[in-house]
């Protein structure tokens, strides 16, 4: 068995507009870090485009920690495509996807690793036991999608999940191989397969800021992860397409049978 002292690891964490938080968020992933033992580690932050002084902070960040690695959007092209590159990007044994709020804990990166070398998993992800500062309407929301996705898919997604988890190299090679343009990253990790593991945590409120995902970027993420994983809502299109496409042939057959054989209850001109 692989022992962590032998593993170089990659911490990706995608950020956009996080200037109240990044210094935060290093400290604390520094702290984890320095915390068990590794071959090593980068920290690769990928600014997502920010229009505020998270860039600038960063780089002051990078002038003092050789570790730390910088990917910046020249605009926003948002979280999904940011941490697709992280992963393209990173060259450790494992790689932890982390987002910059500090909602969900580095201190359970040790944790994490342990799991994935003890029980040969080659992804752990983190399964949210609870949700700390978030509404009511964003709780039951999330748990009515997942219960729609999972319906409708032929992949079940794990519930109470995000990007949040460790994933090895047979599964960071096998998603950079994958074809697609706009990844849906946590539903492709559970579509690749291998020995997938959850572990519990309770995840906190924002430690600054507001969320970058407000209702209408929520209701487009949805709607591509619903048409990522399921051929349920293009078989619905083309059963209705047909359906209409029957009655209206149906409709056409009895108006011009009507016109020959039952002039009398056409309405002139209607046909």
């Amino acid at each position: 068995m692989q022992e962590a002292q032998n593993l170089f690891i990659s911490i990706i964490i995608p950020c956009f507009n996080e200037e109240q938080v990044i210094s935060h968020t290093y400290e604390r992933v520094d702290k984890a870090m320095q915390s068990f033992t590794h071959r090593g580690y980068e920290l690769i932050f990928i600014n997502d485009g920010s229009s505020d002084k998270t860039l600038e902070i960063l780089r002051e960040i990078a002038k003092n920690d050789s570790n730390v690695k910088i990917l910046s959007f020249s605009r926003n092209f948002g979280h999904q495509p940011a941490v697709t590159a992280g992963i393209n990007m990173c060259v450790g044994d494992v790689a932890i996807i982390i987002d910059g709020d500090l909602q969900d804990p580095p201190e359970l990166f040790s944790e994490m690793v342990k799991i994935h070398l003890e029980q040969n998993a080659n992804v752990v992800y983190g399964l949210r036991g609870e949700r700390k500062g978030e509404t009511f309407f964003k709780r039951i929301s999330a748990k009515y999608f997942y219960k729609t996705i999972n319906f409708l898919s032929d992949t079940p997604l794990p519930v109470d999940t995000g990007d949040f988890r460790l994933i090895d190299k047979h599964v960071i090679e096998a998603f950079k191989n994958l074809p697609e343009k706009n990844k849906y990253i946590r539903g492709l990790i559970s579509w690749i397969g291998f020995k997938q593991i959850p572990i519990t945590y309770v995840r906190d409120e924002r430690f600054a800021g507001e969320t970058k995902y407000p209702l209408s970027k929520m209701i487009k993420f949805a709607s591509t992860s619903l048409l990522y994983f399921s051929k349920k809502p293009l078989k619905l299109a083309l059963t209705i397409g047909l359906v209409s496409i029957l009655v209206g042939i149906g409709l056409a057959i009895w108006v011009i049978t009507g016109l020959i054989y039952r002039t009398n209850s056409i309405v002139p001109g209607w046909a």
